[in-house]
């Protein structure tokens, strides 16, 4: 069995709760109690959240006695960081046209 993870990492950060997870998780460890605490939602909601992100390759999880721990696995963000990278440029051409004609109009 392949560790390839089995989710699309862009699906997976389309939900707030989702990156809001990858950033509480950037900072420690922590168990799905611990994590649950921190949302207005239920921890079998909470769960749900983990196991997209975890089939996307973006949170590891590790058990402990009885208790599951989460800590964030960046690696597969550099994806994201590639795509990003080729719109930025994109942009900046767009940007950098917007602002040759606005100055144009001025003259």
């Amino acid at each position: 069995m392949s560790n390839q993870p089995k989710g699309d990492i862009f699906q997976a950060i389309a939900d707030p709760t989702r990156r809001s997870l990858l950033k509480l998780l950037a900072e420690k460890e922590m168990s799905i109690t611990e994590i649950a605490g921190y949302y207005p939602i239920s921890r079998t909601a909470v769960n749900k959240h983990l196991h997209v992100l975890s089939n996307a390759g973006l949170v590891r999880r590790r058990k402990t006695g009885r208790e599951t721990r989460y800590v964030l696995t960046p690696e597969p963000l550099a994806e994201l960081k590639d795509w990003l990278i080729f719109f930025e440029q994109y942009w900046d051409k767009k940007l950098s046209a917007l602002k040759a004609l606005v100055e144009k109009e001025d003259d």
